[in-house]
Order: structure tokens, then C-alpha cells, then sequence
């Protein structure tokens, strides 16, 4: 038997084992990973003297990259979570628990997002300072922290107290016992043990998702006037079913309650596209109910975001831990609405009620009612909520202790018996968990138990029912066909010229129900009827160029190929049941003809062919999206040699034909070709790029106007990614020169005072660099170098905020919580240089390209602009 194995457990996860050195190595961990083990029967049961436990991992490989093809790569905490408490790593007493750490590995970027991800995860706001902040009043913040103490065993430890880790970088590095790994290039490592060598590659194929430990089948959900359809009963460790989540859905509009894991697969299953989402009511941060968000930020709109300002705050900061994104940005993904506590929030005819619910984080369960005939109809959705025996045992008098009072005890009691004429409830039990026993005498309708992996006992059985995933619970039945509604909607927006009733007589066409992996219009075929997609999802296929996408509702399939009596150039696949108006070829093409569209239509679908093959409108941009977008294009020719560093900063440059140089001073940085795009900085980021742009050859582009992308999340993300990336060549040219500390005149904002500041910042960092990198100097002096970076920093910070105080830049708040943040990372560092843990090496030339280049390239610039475009001068 070889020393060192590996087994491919799913696309994107693999584990590898050195059992002679205890190694047992979960690599790659996306949403699920852990359920992929389970189902591999890598996890399995196990007992130790007497004492039941889990087998499992003891360290994870992170992927290098935290996002792929769309969905995140990184999601340790449920690992981390199995590691420490079903394997008994951190449990008092328990045989496995020998005092070593779980350890994540990876690069330093990933493992350092995901230890304050995980620390989030865990206790959400971790002070009373940030409970205030987020809205709480100074006794309620009191109170939440003694509670949160008292699920946290009496203290609230930060990640590197329980979970060990090791950064890959240049060099080869010993995980443990001999064991050691080296990156050969991006997501592929070599791991060696005695002589044997194993390769990893995390890379997901461009077209590749990962996969759903468990099949759904398909649904078909009618849209009701007031219904709940089950999208979830099981919970972070159920191998069978996806977590405890619901779909509610009000006057034909859907709404999601929770965004738990494979979440994409959830909603396929349902014929449910992620644009015809509303909204989504969240009840808190814990990865089962929250790691869905990275599907819906990759929407073509800001969905309605749902919260108590409490969880709102809680999830933004742990979203922005596993990004490494300022929280101020949630709101650029998603359209936020606060809800009061214990209060009926209405929500045009919807009214939901947030309760409070004790539980690790802040969290929130839900009653949801509307009028009707004999009064209300009402549902509860209660994730997370505790066991009231637990609850009980928290109750203490003393202010001063870890609990909670018997005022709260009383008042969740109370709340829990709530009665409604559905309810579904968390009866996962445990510490942080309910249970099925506490609703023995609640008089609500029809009691739903969720939230567990085991089947339900007898007794459970005789309090509530189960409930299969995609079964629904309609409370008001509808009277009326929403998709008639829906089909109207996307007719007007791709049609906006036409008149009203030459849409109502496309309208009063046939609505087909398309199955599930059906073809619907072939390549080569000419269409006899369209087909304007309503609910479900399509996926659009073009072998010989290796092409394949989504379209979503909105999309009407056939059109071109009716317009101009040829073959469809693609082949259109339901990938789920697919309602569809029905409008046969001939009728559409006298309507065009009749209202003068032909000329505008082979415009707009000159521009969307075009958007459709670049890589930042290739995926789920509805076509009433793109309408909208290439509605309001434009185009420009630009000859050899223009310069566009006057060009007009609203908008987005998409380039058609010819080629841009991308230049930093006098440095090539690269080469812009047909689908590539610039001016994102000013179009969509409010700052001005470093570099400069030039015409290659002559050049035709495509303008489109910044506001227009803004608030389409997809876009917003992948602008943001190039954005990203443009500041890697930046980093990549400084290694060349080896060192990260030069001042290039690039970096100068036009602040005569704030330039000067922020060269005396690259001069001390440099003195800093040269005494860590040579060996002859004392740790002392190492010190007093870093102490003068502070203390110029501190300075510098303080002086740039009372410049933004005084001319009123709108966004100074958050530019000084940026200073904090940095202010904390740097007093971090030199904690580690104290303890001798400190190198001058690559994680740290990450770390200060963070602290001070990046933050002098981006969020300096922003108020650059904004002195620029005001006019105005300060003087220190």
C-alpha cells in the first residue's frame, strides 16, 4: 500500500490520506464538500472507548481562487465545524480531542479570509460596540452578549485558538510528519510523503458547476396567490435533502426564506429562475441557511434583501470576510430592506413579523400573514430556535454571568406557541437547536418538523408532519393566471414602441408547459412558433464552438430565425419544467411588419449577439436586461493613437473591432482585444484608473452608460473582478523590480498634500523592508521601523479625514472605517513580529500592497475625483 493516496470525491474536492502520518486531507471545499465525504464513506460513524464520534479530515486545502464558473470555492466553515465538534477535536474530554488543531491550508489571501469568515460564522457581532452599531440599544446589546457567551461555553475566541494554519507560497512546505505540498501552478499542488507524490488540481473546466450531493428530480409549482413550497427540510448535515429553507410566494411574486447550499439545483428542480425572484427573507448567517448568497449576488438585478438591521449587519460582515470586500458593498448587491422587530412589516399586502430567536448569531424567525375572507392566513418559519430545556438552563440572575434572563426565557417561550395555520419548525436539537417536544401543545393548523437528518420518532410523528421537498402548502389559492402578468411584462420591455393592444393580441396566445430536458428549438431548424420563456430555466447550446449558457425568463427563443426565414444557430434545452408563450412565426412577422419593427429588432440583436459572446454579458442576463442595455448603446470609431484619458467617465467602453493598449507610464501592462472592455473605474467604481488606455490601431467601440450596470449584480461582480485583476498587473510589474514599495508618479492623486504624505509612506515601508531583509538587524530595530510606519499612517488617516470632513465628501464614513480596518491589520503584524512569528516575505508584500498601495490606488482615488469634479483645494 502506498504511503499517500488520493481519491476524486466530487468535481472540485478530492482527499487525500497519509494515514502513517495523520494526515487526512479534505481538498477543496465548496458548499457541501462535507456531505460529498459523507456520501463517499470517507465520514463515517465511529466509537472510541464507548464514546460515539465521526471520522473525517484533519486539514483543508483551500482552492487559490475563491469564486469558480459562479459559486464559491471556499466554504470551510460546516469542515471546520465537523472537524471540531462531531469529531470531538475541541470537546472537553473526548478521546479524539488530543490537543491538535484542525489546520487550513492555501494560499495566504484564502486562509486569512476564511478565518474571519469562520470567526463570523460563529458568533456573527462579537461586542457590544457592533450590537449598538447595527441598531441594538446598550441593554439589549448586554443581554445578546451574555447569551452568546453562554452558547460559547463563557468566551469568544477568535479562529487561531482553535484551527491551526500553514500558508503555501513560493516554496515547497511540510503540512505535518513529513508530509509536504508545493503549488505548481494555480489550484494545482504536488503533495509528497516519503518518496510518493500525489497531484490536486481544484480547477473547474470553464463550463464545469460544482455538483449536488443529492438528485431533486422535477416540479412543477403553479404560482399561487399565498402558498409555501418546501425547498428544504433537512440540515448542514443531511446527505439527502437540501437545508431547512421555503419559497413563499404572494400574488404570483416568489420569495426565498433562507439561500442555503446548492441553492441553483434547489430552484432548477422547482422551475424557478433566479430572475423571477422577488426577494429573499433571511432569518441568519449560519452557511445552511446563507451560502446560497453567492448564486443570488450573481443575478442581473438587486434582489430584495429582507432582514432585521441585526442580521442584515451580522451577514454583511461575513459575506465580506469571505470576499475580502468592504461591507458597505452589500448594498450594491442587494436591494436592502430593513424590518422591525416584532412589528408587522407590510410589504405591498405581505406582512411579516420578526422575532427574536436566541441562537449563536443574530437570528430572527419569521411570521408571514395576508387578509383574506375570514381574517388572516398566516405561516411561521422558525430557523434557527433552541430547545427551551437548553433555554432554561441558561436563566440566571446574576447580570454579571453568561445567560440569559427569565424575562427572555418567558418572552420566547411565548413566541414559539405562537399559533398560525402552518408552521415549520427546527427540531434539530442539541445546544443550538429545537425541539419537537416544546410544541406539544401548539394550537397552530398543521406543524411542519424540519431542520434534522435522521427520520422522525413516533412521538415527533404525533406533534407535526413532514413535508417532501417541492410540496406545497397553499393557504389562499389563486383566482387568476400571474404568468398572463409576467408574459406582459417582458412583452412591453422587448417590444417598448409597439402599441398596448398589438401586445395584447400577442398575448392572447397558447401558454405550453416544456419538459424537462426537451428540446425546444434545434440547431438548423427554422421555427414555426416563438417561444417567450415565462418560468423555468433554458440552457443554450452550441457544440462546434463549445458554447454553453443559461437563458431565464424573458427570453424569446426563435425570434431571428422568424425574422430572416433561416435556421436557428443554436439548439435551446429545457433544463426544467418551462411554461412559455406560444406565438407562431407568422403572426409575429406581420406584426413586425405592421408596426415598422424590423430596424430597431436587427439592431438590438446585432448589439445582443455581440454582448452574448463577450465574457461579461455571456451568462444570466435576462433579455429584458440586455434590452434595456442595448437600447441605450451607442458606438464611437477611434483612429491610431487616441488617447481616452479624457474620455467621457460615465461610461463603459466595450470594444468591437481593433485592439487598445493598456499602458502604466511608460510600462505595457497589456493588450485589449474585441469583447474586452475599460473605464469601469469611473463608470461604475466612482475612482480614476491608473492607467491609460490607447488606441492600438483604428478602433470602434461600444459605450454604454455606467448607471445601467450598476445595479446588475453579474456585471457589477465580473467589473469588479477585471478591476481586480488590473490591480495584479500593477503587483506583478513591482515584483519584477523586486520590491512593492516604489512610488510611481501614476500613484499621485493631484492632492499636493496627501502625494507628499503617501510618499513618506513608500520611503518608510522601504527602510521597514530593507531591515527585515537583512539578517544583521535586531528584532528591536525591525520594530522601531514598523512603530514609525504606524505612527506616519495613523497621522496620515487622521489628516485625510478631517480634509473629507471639511469638503463634505459623501462616502467619508465609510472611507474611515477603512482606515480602522487597516489600522487593526497593522497592529496585528506587529503582535506577530513580537512573537517572533513575522517573515518579510510574500504574505507580507501581500499584506502591505493591502494596507497601503491598494487603498492609496482605490479608495484615495475616489475622493480624488470628487475634489476634481467639485473643483475644490484644501490646504493642511
Amino acid at each position: 500500500m502506498k504511503p499517500i493516496t488520493k481519491v476524486d470525491v466530487a468535481r472540485g474536492i478530492c482527499w487525500v490520506e497519509a494515514p502513517e502520518a495523520n494526515l487526512y486531507m479534505l481538498c477543496g471545499c465548496p458548499a457541501d464538500s462535507i456531505k460529498h465525504l459523507m456520501k463517499r464513506g470517507l465520514v463515517v460513524p465511529a466509537e472510541d472507548n464507548g464514546v460515539p464520534f465521526e471520522t473525517g479530515p484533519n486539514t483543508i486545502l483551500l482552492s487559490d481562487v475563491l469564486l469558480q464558473n459562479g459559486q464559491f470555492s471556499n466554504m470551510a466553515e460546516f469542515p471546520v465545524l465537523q472537524m471540531l465538534y462531531r469529531q470531538g477535536m475541541i470537546i472537553p474530554n473526548h478521546p479524539r480531542n488530543t490537543g491538535e488543531k484542525p489546520r487550513l491550508i492555501g494560499h495566504r489571501d484564502q486562509v486569512t479570509a476564511q478565518m474571519r469568515y469562520i470567526y463570523r460564522g460563529n458568533y456573527g457581532l462579537h461586542n457590544e460596540q457592533e450590537l449598538i452599531e447595527a441598531g441594538a440599544s446598550p441593554e439589549q446589546a448586554r443581554a445578546m452578549i451574555r447569551m452568546k457567551l453562554s452558547f460559547a461555553f463563557g468566551k469568544i475566541r477568535h479562529s487561531d485558538e482553535f484551527l491551526d494554519t500553514l500558508f503555501i507560497e513560493g516554496q515547497e512546505v511540510e503540512i505535518k510528519n513529513g508530509v509536504t505540498i508545493r503549488r505548481l501552478q494555480v489550484n494545482v499542488f504536488e503533495i509528497r510523503f516519503k518518496g510518493h507524490s500525489v497531484t490536486v488540481d481544484l480547477n473547474l473546466a470553464p463550463l464545469e458547476r460544482y455538483e449536488s450531493p443529492y438528485p431533486l428530480g422535477y416540479h412543477q409549482i403553479r404560482r399561487e396567490y399565498f402558498s409555501v413550497v418546501h425547498s428544504g427540510n433537512g440540515d448542514g448535515w443531511d446527505v439527502n435533502r437540501p437545508s431547512m429553507s421555503s419559497i413563499l410566494m404572494f400574488q404570483g411574486k416568489i420569495y426565498l426564506i433562507d439561500a442555503g447550499p446548492s441553492i441553483e439545483n434547489s430552484l432548477i428542480s422547482l422551475g424557478i429562475g433566479i430572475n423571477e425572484i422577488e426577494g429573499i427573507f433571511h432569518t441568519h448567517s449560519h452557511d445552511d441557511h446563507f451560502a446560497g448568497l453567492a448564486s443570488l449576488i450573481r443575478a442581473d438585478r438587486r434582489l430584495k434583501y429582507y432582514a432585521t438591521p441585526l442580521v442584515r449587519v451580522s451577514v454583511s460582515k461575513k459575506l465580506a470576510a469571505l470576499l475580502s470586500i468592504d461591507e458597505q458593498n452589500f448594498a450594491h448587491y442587494f436591494e436592502v430592506h430593513d424590518l422591525a422587530y416584532d412589528a408587522w412589516n407590510n410589504i405591498e399586502g405581505l406582512e411579516v413579523k420578526p422575532q427574536f430567536s436566541p441562537h449563536p448569531v443574530e437570528t430572527s424567525i419569521f411570521q408571514f400573514r395576508t387578509l383574506w375572507e375570514d381574517g388572516y392566513r398566516s405561516y411561521a418559519h422558525f430557523a434557527d430556535i433552541v430547545a427551551l430545556s437548553v433555554l432554561k438552563d441558561m436563566v440566571t440572575d446574576d447580570p454579571e454571568k453568561p445567560g440569559v434572563s427569565q424575562q427572555m426565557y418567558d418572552e420566547v417561550s411565548r413566541t414559539y406557541l405562537t399559533r398560525t395555520d402552518v408552521k415549520k419548525i427546527d427540531c434539530g436539537g442539541g445546544m443550538i437547536h429545537g425541539q419537537a417536544e416544546d410544541f406539544t401543545d401548539d394550537e397552530s393548523g398543521k406543524i411542519i418538523i424540519s431542520h434534522m437528518a435522521r427520520d422522525l420518532t413516533d412521538h415527533e410523528k404525533e406533534i407535526g408532519s413532514g413535508a417532501p421537498f417541492g410540496a406545497t402548502e397553499v393557504l389562499i389559492p389563486a383566482c387568476q393566471d400571474y404568468i398572463l402578468r409576467v408574459a406582459f411584462h417582458f412583452l412591453r420591455s422587448h417590444l417598448p414602441t409597439a402599441p398596448l393592444h398589438q401586445l395584447r393580441m400577442l398575448l392572447n396566445n397558447d401558454t405550453a408547459l416544456l419538459n424537462p430536458e426537451s428540446i425546444i428549438l434545434k440547431a438548423g431548424a427554422k421555427p414555426t412558433d416563438l417561444y417567450l420563456v415565462l418560468t423555468g430555466n433554458v440552457e443554450v447550446i452550441d457544440a462546434e464552438a463549445n458554447l454553453r449558457s443559461q437563458v431565464y425568463a424573458g427570453t424569446l427563443i426563435g425570434e431571428q430565425p422568424c425574422l430572416h426565414d433561416q435556421g436557428s444557430t443554436r439548439t435551446y434545452r429545457a433544463t426544467s419544467f418551462v411554461q412559455a408563450l406560444k406565438i407562431p412565426t407568422e403572426l409575429f412577422s406581420r406584426f413586425v411588419e405592421i408596426n415598422h419593427l424590423r430596424e430597431d429588432l436587427d439592431r438590438l440583436r446585432i448589439y445582443r449577439n455581440f454582448l452574448e459572446k463577450t465574457r461579461l454579458f455571456s451568462e444570466s442576463i435576462g433579455q429584458a436586461t440586455q434590452n434595456r442595455i442595448t437600447q441605450a448603446m451607442g458606438s464611437e470609431n477611434y483612429a491610431r493613437g487616441h488617447d481616452f484619458r479624457h474620455a467621457d467617465g460615465r461610461m463603459l467602453y466595450l470594444i468591437k473591432s481593433g485592439s487598445i493598449t493598456c499602458k502604466l507610464g511608460e510600462i505595457h501592462a497589456e493588450t485589449l482585444k474585441p469583447g474586452d472592455f475599460f473605464g469601469e473605474e469611473s463608470a461604475i467604481f466612482d475612482t480614476s484608473s491608473i492607467f491609460t488606455f490607447i488606441a492600438a490601431e483604428e478602433t470602434e467601440c461600444y459605450l454604454i452608460p455606467g448607471g445601467l450596470l450598476r445595479d446588475a449584480p453579474i456585471v457589477r461582480w465580473k467589473l469588479f473582478e477585471a478591476f481586480e485583476r488590473r490591480m495584479q498587473l500593477l503587483s506583478k510589474m513591482d515584483d519584477e523590480n523586486d520590491s512593492v514599495f516604489n512610488w510611481r508618479n501614476e500613484y499621485a492623486l493631484d492632492v499636493p498634500e496627501m502625494d507628499a504624505q503617501h510618499i513618506k509612506l513608500f520611503e518608510l515601508g522601504e527602510k521597514f523592508s530593507e531591515a527585515s531583509l537583512n539578517g544583521d538587524a535586531t528584532a528591536a530595530q525591525r520594530e522601531e521601523r514598523l512603530d514609525a510606519l504606524i505612527s506616519l499612517s495613523i497621522e496620515h488617516f487622521a489628516n485625510e479625514e478631517a480634509m473629507l470632513r471639511q469638503v463634505g465628501f459623501q462616502h467619508r464614513r465609510e472611507h474611515q472605517a477603512r482606515h480602522e480596518s487597516l489600522i487593526r491589520q497593522v497592529h496585528a503584524e506587529k503582535e506577530r513580529l513580537a512573537a517572533h512569528e513575522f517573515r518579510m516575505d510574500e504574505g507580507f508584500n501581500s499584506f502591505f500592497k493591502d494596507w497601503i498601495v491598494r487603498h492609496i490606488l482605490i479608495e484615495d482615488r475616489k475622493y480624488a475625483a470628487f475634489l476634481k469634479n467639485q473643483a475644490q483645494s484644501y490646504i493642511i
